[in-house]
């Protein structure tokens, strides 16, 4: 399976990165740490005859700086649990996706054309590999998130900051990727996340305790009537 600088390393922090505490020292990613400040200029060479048409036009990832796998990944690791390789291939592979499945031999092939980080082709077996390693990542980053958010770990405030800090970093990446976010479509997103997030909290107190007043917000609530 090929590979790019930081992909070994990538499988010796993967028992790292779950002992880790650290977090970012502000909330809001910092767009210079790995985003170059104009985009690739790639799109507008020759048109190459022999790469599909779709993969000449495709141009997310144009904000990152093609010499830079090592910086992305650890802005990446810094942030989340998946890596810059397994990110790129997760978008290519929801992007790339036909009626009869993923395109992943196409997504091999022509890796460095469409992620300005990448550097080697992938085999269609590789490809999918990173994927499961997303999908697997995404599944028990959710179950801790939810159970965290259940267990009364957090005050309602704190969850609340939880939350700000997770979106902050997706929309970060969802910008990265060209999705332009308007500043009335920031705020819906991020009051529809903190309603559900504060039911999902609730909901979770009613289920733990057998008493008719949480210990914690003074609410009255039958435990026997969901």
């Amino acid at each position: 399976m090929p590979t790019n600088a930081g992909d070994d390393a990538d499988a010796n922090a993967e028992g790292e990165e779950a002992d880790s505490s650290k977090s970012p020292e502000s909330p809001t990613p910092d767009a210079e740490e790995f985003v170059s400040d104009e985009e690739s200029t790639e799109s507008e060479t020759t048109p190459e005859p022999d790469v599909p048409e779709d993969v000449q036009a495709y141009t997310k990832f144009s904000k990152i700086d093609g010499s830079t796998y090592d910086r992305a990944n650890e802005f990446l690791r810094e942030r989340t649990y998946i890596t810059a390789r397994e990110w790129a291939i997760a978008r290519l592979c929801a992007d790339f996706r036909t009626e009869t499945g993923v395109e992943m031999t196409k997504i091999g092939e022509n890796l460095p054309r469409l992620i300005p980080f990448m550097t080697d082709t992938y085999s269609p077996q590789a490809v999918n590999q990173a994927r499961h390693s997303f999908e697997e990542k995404v599944r028990k980053s959710g179950a801790t998130f939810l159970y965290g958010a259940m267990s009364e770990f957090f005050t309602a405030e704190e969850l609340d900051d939880v939350m700000y800090e997770a979106t902050e970093v997706a929309k970060f990446l969802l910008e990265v990727e060209g999705v332009n976010l308007s500043v009335e479509e920031e705020l819906e997103a991020e009051d529809r996340i903190t309603e559900v997030m504060r039911d999902v909290r609730q909901h979770s107190v009613e289920l733990r305790h057998d008493d008719v007043c949480c210990p914690e917000c003074g609410h009255e609530f039958d435990a026997s009537d969901k």
